[in-house]
């Protein structure tokens, strides 16, 4: 049975700038990252078809999760499938793992709404792996949407 999850955040910034800190290389590996998560970019092609492969780097602290490429380590494989600025970005995601619990590909689409208050940024994640447990997956996107926040308010 696939699994999903939608999260959402209102956050006082234009769909515009939320849009460009989704697909700026330098901008997004600094808020992307969730809790003390840190990221670095090997790849970043912004365009349908192109897309980015990261690496998630687990602090040294954390010993409730084992990274799903290495110990420490998540690397994603990120590729675009449909852009349409400053409104939604629809991606497909996959771990590079050897678990095969965490293999196949995810899709995420972000949806950037304009409300009084600002964008709601919605994220909604699809087909999860059964490896990965909805809430966490959940909690990571509540923890990135957080940063993305902070970056404008």
């Amino acid at each position: 049975m696939a699994t999903s999850t939608r999260t959402s955040r209102i956050i006082r910034a234009a769909p515009e700038a939320l849009y460009d800190a989704w697909m700026d290389p330098d901008i997004l590996v600094q808020w992307l990252p969730p809790a003390e998560m840190t990221g670095q970019l090997h790849a970043f092609e912004g365009r349908v078809g192109g897309g980015y492969d990261m690496s998630l780097f687990y602090p040294e602290t954390e010993q409730a999760h084992p990274g799903k490429t290495s110990d420490k380590e998540d690397r994603v494989h990120v590729r675009f499938l449909e852009l349409t600025p400053p409104r939604r970005i629809l991606q497909a995601v996959t771990f590079d793992t050897q678990d095969p619990s965490l293999k196949g590909e995810m899709t995420m689409e972000i949806s950037f709404e304009p409300t009084s208050g600002g964008t709601d940024v919605t994220i909604l994640a699809a087909n999860i792996p059964p490896g990965i447990r909805p809430a966490d997956n959940d909690e990571g996107s509540r923890l990135s949407l957080e940063q993305l926040a902070q970056r404008f308010e």
